[in-house]
């Protein structure tokens, strides 16, 4: 699995973006995340039970990510058009802010290592990567268990003061000196 200091894969694949007629998709590449924050979190399948839950939460919150210049991307290996047609059948997902990327060929999931050994469909992967395109932070959950989003942002939070932030740090609370 790609981990802590390296440098986030390049890729570009198709992203349900709208549900707007005309304008539901675009490509999408690391050449978007260039120059902020950027968190890029997959899940396994879209017309799941699990996976939905995350999404809206992940647009509920969407506004302090931006609020903390880091852009969002959802990553699974569904095609753009059913990300569309879960998008459009979902009430959760019909005002998603974030695209929806169609990882179909597996080649950023392969890159990442964050495809599920057996069944082959992303880990709950999360993946922090800074303004130069280096992975900050990365957090994996089996299929199961959904992530935790306040989790995601206080984690950019601690990265964005690029100081020493103790457990369970929040911002606002001081730092520590050394």
């Amino acid at each position: 699995m790609l981990g802590i200091g390296q440098k986030f894969p390049t890729f570009s694949m198709q992203a349900c973006v709208s549900l707007e007629k005309g304008k539901e998709f675009k490509t999408i590449s690391n050449a978007d995340m260039k120059g902020s924050w950027a968190v890029v979190f997959f899940w396994p399948l879209d017309f799941t039970f699990v996976c939905p839950t995350e999404l809206a939460e992940f647009n509920k919150e969407f506004k302090n990510f931006k609020a903390r210049d880091t852009k969002v991307f959802g990553v699974s290996c569904d095609s753009h058009f059913v990300h569309h047609a879960w998008r459009t059948h979902h009430a959760d997902l019909k005002g998603l802010e974030y695209p929806m990327l169609a990882d179909i060929k597996k080649e950023l999931t392969g890159a990442l290592g964050v495809l599920h050994p057996a069944d082959q469909v992303p880990l709950r992967a999360t993946y922090i990567v800074d303004p130069e395109g280096i992975v900050r932070w990365v957090s994996v959950n089996d299929l199961s268990v959904g992530r935790n989003v306040k989790e995601v942002l206080r984690t950019v939070d601690a990265l964005q003061t690029d100081e020493l932030c103790p457990c369970n740090w929040e911002k606002g609370q001081d730092t520590l000196t050394v």
